[in-house]
């Protein structure tokens, strides 16, 4: 009696692995060049030879440098500031606030963070791709917080909800475009004593 053979395997699908292996390396090479000579001296060109591609690669993925840097920022947001359970509403918002304003303080964060910002007033294309993956998804992060300490029982009848989002990231802001006071844990405690009393 024949037997029927196994089918093969799938084979890997090794354009798609180059194709992560080529945009993890240009997102690196950018956030390596921008530390190096910030963001004014940062290239597509420069991040091409350094990643290792054509400029064409990157230009077929992004339209610009900007969009390369908020693409590894938002990257950098997602890896480095979970919005995880610790328990309860102050320990998740010490958790969230000490990830995010560590991430914050690193010198070559902030100035993208003030380069992506300063870009997202001149080019109103990026600035709507700048809000929706980056300054929507940050607060949306934070706002899962917030719900789950609704849900939970423990979240605070004031400040409302929306009104925590806007002086979590209010504060960020202003720090990293204004003042440029350091984003520490003084100010964590700071934020916690307005944030979290009942």
């Amino acid at each position: 009696m024949p037997t029927t053979a196994e089918p093969p395997p799938p084979r890997a699908r090794p354009g798609r692995r180059r194709s992560e292996e080529s945009r993890r390396a240009i997102l690196g090479a950018a956030l390596d060049l921008v530390g190096e000579g910030g963001f004014a001296g940062l290239t597509v060109e420069g991040v091409a030879a350094r990643a290792g591609v054509g400029k064409q690669t990157i230009y077929r993925w992004w339209p610009s440098k900007a969009d390369v840097l908020l693409d590894a920022l938002v990257e950098e947001a997602e890896l480095r500031v979970p919005a995880g359970d610790h328990g309860g509403y102050a320990a998740d918002l010490r958790a969230f606030l000490g990830d995010t304003f560590r991430l914050g303080s690193r010198p070559w964060v902030a100035e993208v963070l003030r380069a992506l910002m300063a870009h997202a007033q001149v080019d109103p294309a990026f600035g709507e791709r700048f809000r929706d993956s980056f300054l929507r998804a940050r607060r949306d992060a934070l706002r899962r917080i917030v719900e789950r300490a609704r849900e939970r029982g423990d979240l605070p009848p004031r400040p409302a909800p929306d009104t925590v989002l806007d002086l979590v990231f209010g504060v960020l802001w202003y720090r990293i475009l204004a003042t440029r006071e350091p984003l520490d844990e003084a100010l964590v405690g700071e934020l916690l004593s307005v944030l979290v009393r009942s």
